[in-house]
């Protein structure tokens, strides 16, 4: 006869239950991120737009979540953070089904902008994590983070491939069907949080949030099409950046802020972490397009790249995302012994040396895989444990707010990073016998070595943060637990 269950064990199998239904949300939502990437062409062709108009179906996505993500989040925190998840995964539902069936290229991007919702999944999640897993919460965060990585990587290539079998419509259908069926997952099947933040829902802040980064994200976004210097573009950066400035002047007299900013300062706050978000943001992010560019470059013109084709460059950004996903299953073990912060320095270094090994051997596909693998573990310990400390550090009843500022750091420094980086290979330019004006080989090495000191930035930074349990304890964290 089997020994009744312990109350502990009751817990452990039902945070088990809730964090894999977490999980198979998280793969959805990375499929849907990486979904469009591969079919863009196939977009412009059906709704007769341009590759500047193009730039539209990531920059909508970009806007709406800089809008959307602190709302739902701080949402989240007021008034229960599993009805909001269930508030967000309808909306990218919605949102998914109008891009799948517009008749016009305005209607698609009103889509995409509404699916900016998906960006909030993670900071609910995190919040849903915090409270009911307990301490399994940090390597769920771990799982969570990986599942969003893995989707992401099969999504990029599977969309490609059935880009050949399935009509446009019928393949932006897909995840717009995974979300449908996540809907009454997260309805019947996660749990409600109890923590609730007090007072009204500061509007006010939200907008001057949202807009002081929908601007300059528009700007740079855009740059490239109108000219850095003409007058929309510095108009958005500088109205953004001054209503930023308002925020911040708001936020400190308002009695319910959207930001508290006693939360993220000092050194035990969270805005320590959130400021190693946006550097990691920026190396991360800023790096992926120098790469695919680098791959599709012929050597036998320029003397240097490696002559991918569209799929093969999939398949070569493939292994850096499933590397990375194995660095998330490394970074929350790692952490049980070193603590969050040493562990997020040991994904940096790691990361510092890809870069600095890409830039300096790049001469063969399999050689470029290979630092790209390197890159990618260090980035994965680096994802896994560094939401952890945001989590960890945040008040009981303000975690979702503060996840969707993590998360928002990080796109925001991404989208800035992939804007510098283009100046920066602009700068380093060569002239082909054709004629031709392209990025020389290095502009490439610089784009890697500011990469490489980004990640030792953030190296340098995390080592600040350490505390006496990163350098002398081997006490549990919040990861250590029994498998979720």
């Amino acid at each position: 006869m089997e020994a009744p269950q312990s109350g502990s064990d009751r817990r452990l199998g039902a945070a088990a239950g809730f964090v894999g239904f977490l999980f198979a949300m998280e793969l959805s939502s990375g499929f849907l991120q990486a979904w469009f990437s591969p079919v863009l062409s196939a977009i412009g062709e059906k709704y007769s737009v341009g590759p500047a108009d193009l730039n539209w179906v990531q920059t909508s996505y970009l806007l709406a979540t800089a809008v959307l993500v602190p709302l739902l989040a701080k949402m989240g925190d007021q008034y229960g953070h599993k009805k909001i998840l269930v508030v967000a995964t309808a909306m990218v539902t919605v949102g998914s089904i109008i891009s799948a069936l517009a008749p016009t290229f305005g209607i698609f991007i009103l889509g995409r902008a509404i699916t900016g919702a998906l960006a909030a999944f993670l900071p609910l999640e995190f919040a849903i994590v915090r409270e009911r897993a307990g301490e399994k919460s940090g390597k769920a965060i771990g799982l969570l983070v990986g599942g969003l990585t893995l989707g992401a990587s099969v999504g990029l290539v599977l969309s490609g491939v059935l880009a050949s079998f399935m009509s446009l419509t019928a393949l932006l259908l897909v995840p717009a069907v995974l979300m449908a069926l996540a809907l009454p997952v997260v309805i019947f099947l996660v749990p409600e949080t109890s923590a609730r933040t007090t007072g009204r829902l500061d509007w006010t802040g939200a907008i001057l949030l949202g807009a002081g980064l929908a601007l300059p994200l528009f700007a740079i976004s855009t740059g490239k099409r109108y000219g850095w210097l003409s007058t929309p573009v510095l108009s958005c950066l500088v109205l953004g950046i001054a209503l930023l400035a308002v925020w911040v002047v708001v936020e400190r007299k308002v009695a319910s802020p959207l930001v508290d900013f006693t939360m993220l300062s000092g050194r035990s706050g969270v805005g320590p972490p959130i400021v190693l978000a946006a550097l990691f943001g920026a190396q991360m992010f800023g790096s992926q397009t120098p790469i695919a560019i680098f791959a599709a470059t012929d050597p036998d013109v320029t003397g240097f790249g490696l002559g991918l084709s569209t799929s093969l460059i999939g398949s070569v950004m493939m292994f850096a995302a499933i590397s990375a996903f194995a660095g998330t299953f490394i970074g929350p073990r790692l952490a049980i012994r070193i603590g969050d912060a040493t562990a997020v320095i040991a994904g940096s270094v790691i990361a510092t040396v890809g870069y600095a090994l890409l830039a300096v051997f790049h001469s063969g596909t399999p050689i470029v895989i290979l630092w790209l693998v390197v890159c990618g573990i260090g980035n994965g310990i680096i994802i896994a444990a560094l939401p952890n400390m945001v989590v960890a550090r945040a008040p009981q009843d303000s975690v979702g707010i503060a996840s969707g500022l993590y998360n928002t750091a990080r796109t925001v420094a991404g989208a800035i990073a992939g804007a510098v980086f283009t100046a920066v290979m602009a700068g380093f330019a060569m002239t082909l016998d054709s004629g031709s004006v392209i990025t020389s080989e290095s502009g490439y090495q610089a784009v890697w070595v500011i990469c490489g000191l980004l990640s030792l930035a953030v190296a340098g930074l995390a080592l600040t943060m350490r505390d006496k349990r990163d350098s002398t304890s081997t006490e549990p964290t919040a990861y250590e637990s029994v498998e979720v």
